[in-house]
């Protein structure tokens, strides 16, 4: 149904697989608390959670970085 749906508005071929670890990594990359993200997913433990979602952005890193400097420059 899903992929009927999906097809039936031109958008690329989606699995629900890619839907979710899309969904997964827009999350972590608007800073939503890793924990929530965990627990959506159901994963045991938060480093399950950043260990398979967080590599997938370089930008994670840079913004990181610009945030923890901000106060300092």
């Amino acid at each position: 149904m899903f992929l009927r749906r999906a097809q039936s508005y031109d958008f690329p071929r989606l699995t629900l697989h890619c839907l979710r670890h899309t969904w997964a990594t827009l999350a972590l990359e608007r800073e939503i608390h890793p924990r929530v993200v965990q627990e959506r997913f159901g994963h045991s433990t938060i480093s399950i959670t950043l260990g398979m979602y967080s590599h997938v952005s370089p930008t994670l890193h840079d913004d990181a970085a610009e945030t923890v400097a901000k106060p300092l420059l």
